[in-house]
């Protein structure tokens, strides 16, 4: 959820000073952007993988401040709530054998923190929506001690005028209830892939990522219990947007897909964050403009499905990433690492191609391909490229992994490292078998037992197996 503040306490002349400030620092960054100052970088890519900490009955435990502790490592962050940790991986030079180094951190990473979660009674869980999380698990009581997370929760309940969220999904089966803060955010968790590019190339890969997240959506679903409701395969999407809604205008909810393409560049998103959307974390900071400290802060608070970002390196150069954030966490180290692969490689195939593919995809039907494949996953149709409605396997087959298998080469990537991780997903749209498929057949073949569910899927996560070799 972001950089942490000092304070949870604001007053009007802290939202209009912070205003003052956000408005300056925009207008810094658009000059930059005009100038061609920010760092043109070799493509790299990162990643931020949210996990659970679950107890011997197989449900949440809040035990992260302790795992914190043990682990003291820079890499391992807390969440919103205290059973969720959010783990970061090193940025890498997307060439030679990337990914698998990107895996083998993460792995090891992991097997820092299951030590010391064991130690704790606990074990991690890389799962988009944890199947025994409970509506008591998401209270206050079990948000993390920080005051970015109780002023988020109360300026979002001020906006809304203290009115209860509304939580309304229609899957399979239908969940509807009244909610009393933000906590319901909690129990949707993610695998975020970070991709830094040149800011000239920012508006395309953008567009790009907007493009690919139905199909991404739709392969790496993972999500599709909550509260015991079979919803949707991707049940996260609609739990996020709603979790941290604040009931206004549609143009300024914080959780979206967007409303249009980026036209020329992608000042347009930053600037959209100044006009559109109230400041929800007014904390003033002591740094000069260079820094864009509060321009950074504001945008940590809009959580766009496809984000971009500006961050600094160690010499204090301004860089562009984007943030591709439709991805459960999950199923698998393999699984999360494969998934970057077919982003990475189909993001950059697209944004090369001289018939721009947002010139050939409306909007509004990327923005509607990507609810249906939320909501059916690997089953679902949509319209692509020419134009016409598919089924998104076919899509994928046909189209995407070969682009990916093009883009990761164009990047340099060896070739047995696409051979391996497009392979995977070769194998996985071969079966139709997505996290949430497992998860689905798991409960048809052994009743709905979530705690049950829960120890058979980490007995399965702890092999480091990809999913579609999972056995039920």
């Amino acid at each position: 959820m972001g950089q942490d503040i000092a304070s949870s306490h604001f007053t009007e002349q802290d939202y209009a000073a912070f205003t003052e400030r956000l408005s300056a620092e925009t207008a810094l960054l658009g000059q930059w952007l005009a100038d061609g100052c920010l760092e043109a970088p070799v493509p790299t890519g990162g990643f931020e993988l949210e996990v659970w900490l679950v107890g011997p009955d197989m449900a949440p435990a809040g035990r992260v401040e302790a795992l914190l502790e043990r682990l003291d490592d820079p890499l391992v962050v807390p969440e919103l709530a205290t059973f969720n940790a959010e783990i970061n991986g090193t940025p890498v030079v997307l060439r030679g054998d990337a990914l698998s180094q990107l895996a083998v951190e993460l792995t090891a990473t992991l097997s820092r923190c299951s030590a010391a979660a064991a130690g704790l009674d606990a074990r991690l869980a890389m799962i988009g929506i944890l199947p025994t999380v409970a509506p008591r698990h998401l209270t206050v009581a079990h948000m993390t001690p920080r005051a970015r997370y109780r002023a988020l929760n109360d300026r979002i309940l001020a906006l809304r005028h203290e009115r209860p969220l509304t939580l309304d999904i229609q899957g399979r089966n239908r969940l509807t209830l009244e909610w009393h803060d933000v906590m319901l955010e909690a129990a949707a968790t993610s695998f975020q892939i970070h991709f830094k590019v040149a800011a000239d190339a920012g508006a395309r890969l953008y567009n790009a990522s907007k493009i690919v997240s139905a199909p991404m959506v739709a392969i790496g679903a993972n999500s599709p219990f909550l509260f015991g409701r079979d919803l949707w395969d991707e049940t996260r999407v609609p739990l996020f947007e709603q979790a941290v809604s604040v009931g206004g205008p549609v143009l300024q909810e914080r959780v979206n897909f967007g409303f249009r393409y980026a036209e020329d560049s992608i000042m347009e998103t930053f600037q959209a964050n100044l006009d559109r959307y109230p400041v929800l974390m007014p904390q003033l900071m002591d740094k000069p403009p260079e820094q864009l400290a509060h321009l950074r802060l504001h945008n940590g608070t809009i959580w766009r499905w496809n984000r971009p970002l500006i961050g600094f390196d160690e010499a204090g150069r301004p860089h562009l990433r984007i943030e591709h954030r439709v991805l459960p966490a999950g199923p698998s180290v393999p699984d999360c690492i494969a998934n970057a692969a077919l982003y990475f490689g189909a993001a950059v195939d697209l944004l090369r191609e001289e018939d721009r593919p947002e010139h050939r995809l409306p909007f509004l039907q990327a923005r509607a391909g990507f609810y249906t494949c939320a909501r059916e996953g690997l089953e679902a149709q949509i319209q692509w490229l020419d134009g016409r409605i598919h089924p998104v396997r076919a899509i994928l087959s046909q189209d995407l992994l070969p682009r990916a298998r093009r883009g990761l080469q164009t990047l340099g990537l060896d070739r047995g490292e696409i051979d391996h991780w497009i392979g995977i997903l070769d194998q996985r749209l071969a079966l139709g078998r997505t996290g949430a498929r497992w998860q689905r057949v798991w409960v048809q073949r052994h009743g709905p037992d979530m705690p049950g569910l829960v120890a058979a899927y980490l007995e399965r996560q702890r092999d480091g197996r990809p999913v579609h070799e999972w056995t039920l």
